[in-house]
């Protein structure tokens, strides 16, 4: 009893955070989200950019998380300056729109230990670096189907991608990320075990691109 009083006291008095140390992590998650999906639920509501007559956004860069094995770090403090408006715009290619690559290095990037500049360098890197599946750019109407069915294409795109190292997760019954689970130098990996959150619906929402 002394014990688990004894570390009980040693995690309260912890600052919150503490673990939360730039540079610090064991592999990245990088997410890519379906955009017709996410726009039906609340982009268009938000008059995004992504979501506008003729962007044709299928799979966009979420982002790229530094993970733990088990939990992940954000917002942490890091010494280099936060990243320009060029910089964030230059990354709505493949993210959509600039003010997410800004939330994204201000909560994830911040924790990479890199600086803006190479961090955005790397979440680019990552995402060339996965192939994604041709059915998908060619969807021009709504379907439902498995999540696995997802899941299966990205493997079949991929030779080098684990079963375990990426899962489909869901949302109001309509398919919302790929999660790809990458080593520090971006080879593909298996997911941490809370990382793996597999969407199980036979039947999910998979929205065309406009």
């Amino acid at each position: 009893m002394k014990a688990v009083l004894a570390a009980l006291t040693l995690l309260l008095a912890a600052p919150v955070g503490a673990q939360d140390r730039a540079g610090v992590f064991d592999y990245y998650v990088m997410s890519l989200s379906w955009s017709p999906n996410w726009c039906d639920a609340v982009g268009r509501a938000r008059q995004s950019p992504q979501c506008a007559p003729g962007a044709d956004y299928g799979w966009v860069l979420h982002g790229l998380w530094p993970q733990y094995d088990i939990g992940y770090p954000q917002d942490c403090r890091t010494a280099f300056a936060p990243p320009s408006r060029s910089e964030t715009t230059a990354m709505a290619d493949i993210m959509g729109t600039g003010g997410l690559a800004w939330y994204q290095w201000n909560k994830h990037g911040s924790c990479s230990g890199l600086s803006p500049q190479a961090f955005f360098r790397t979440a680019r890197a990552a995402y060339d670096s996965i192939r994604i599946p041709q059915a998908f750019a060619k969807l021009t109407r709504d379907v439902t189907l498995p999540a696995s069915l997802i899941e299966d294409a990205f493997v079949d795109a991929n030779p080098d991608l684990p079963r375990d190292g990426v899962t489909i997760t869901c949302k109001s019954g309509a398919i919302q990320e790929a999660r790809i689970c990458l080593t520090k130098d971006l080879a593909p990996r298996a997911c941490g075990v809370d990382a793996i959150r597999d969407c199980t619906l036979p039947r999910a929402a998979f929205g065309a691109i406009d």
